[in-house]
């Protein structure tokens, strides 16, 4: 989940323990996530999707981060097509060819743990698998900077320059985050490189880094529910996110999970 918020300068650290807490919190994160995208197919409805992912929160004993936050009602965002994020699943019946975008977020022992995908069902178009690919690509290109003493704006900037050659919109509206015992902390972790200065990122900060990338336009909308981000014309929208240990040695990711749309996997080339 992707909010703007009030700039600080007061950045938190995790301890060691911290850390260990959080990365339980992760992996869980993690698991429902990779669950979740699995239970989707064509003639499911994103509620069902929803309520899928909320058993599973149960039987792990853990929490939706997002449910009530700021009165959202869903347990996970699940965004469709042209949905870029904080999607509420109701009865859209999911189609053959659609991208589905899922956010989860829960929280065990007061820590979170954040990530999303965006799942191809059956007969995704070339076009669509090129957005897959290079947005997934583009967290990654973000989450080699996530070491101790690189300027956060590295970090940030280096997903629209990966996006830059493809044509792509970066969306700018809606960022990436700090996170730990609150789903929204500082810093701010924009998709694209921030004006002016940027703190050096310290070990033991954790980001949620999370590119929204646009088939077409860059400009979004909201829905009348106050929740559903839309692309300004339509297209398609693609997200990925890992919550991520900035260390000394480099990232350390804690929702790791197998790679999902590398132009292998999907049968294209860029």
């Amino acid at each position: 989940m992707a909010k703007r918020k009030k700039n600080s300068n007061k950045i938190p650290l995790k301890s060691p323990e911290d850390i260990k807490q959080m990365r339980v919190a992760c992996e869980l994160a993690s698991e429902i996530l990779q669950k979740t995208a699995k239970f989707i197919q064509a003639g499911k409805t994103t509620g069902e999707v929803d309520a899928y992912a909320a058993e599973l929160m149960k039987e792990r004993d853990v929490v939706s981060a997002f449910l009530g936050y700021r009165g959202f009602p869903g347990y996970i965002c699940i965004s469709p097509n042209e949905e870029v994020v904080h999607g509420i699943g109701d009865d859209r019946v999911i189609q053959d060819g659609d991208i589905i975008s899922i956010d989860v977020g829960i929280v065990k022992n007061g820590w979170i743990g954040d990530n999303a995908t965006t799942v191809p069902v059956g007969n995704v178009d070339e076009e669509t698998k090129r957005l897959l690919a290079v947005t997934e690509q583009s967290l990654y290109e973000a989450l080699q900077h996530a070491k101790d003493g690189v300027f956060l704006a590295d970090l940030c900037g280096a997903v629209a320059e990966y996006v830059r050659p493809f044509k792509f919109g970066v969306v700018k509206e809606f960022v990436g985050h700090g996170v730990g015992q609150e789903l929204h902390e500082e810093p701010q972790v924009p998709n694209y490189r921030p004006m002016g200065r940027t703190p050096r990122l310290r070990e033991g900060m954790v980001l949620a880094v999370e590119p929204m990338i646009n088939a077409g336009t860059p400009r979004v909308k909201i829905l009348d529910d106050g929740w559903t981000v839309i692309t300004g014309d339509k297209k398609n929208s693609a997200h990925f996110e890992h919550t991520v240990h900035v260390t000394k040695d480099g990232p350390d990711i804690l929702t790791a999970r197998p790679r999902e749309a590398t132009p292998e996997l999907l049968g294209i080339t860029l």
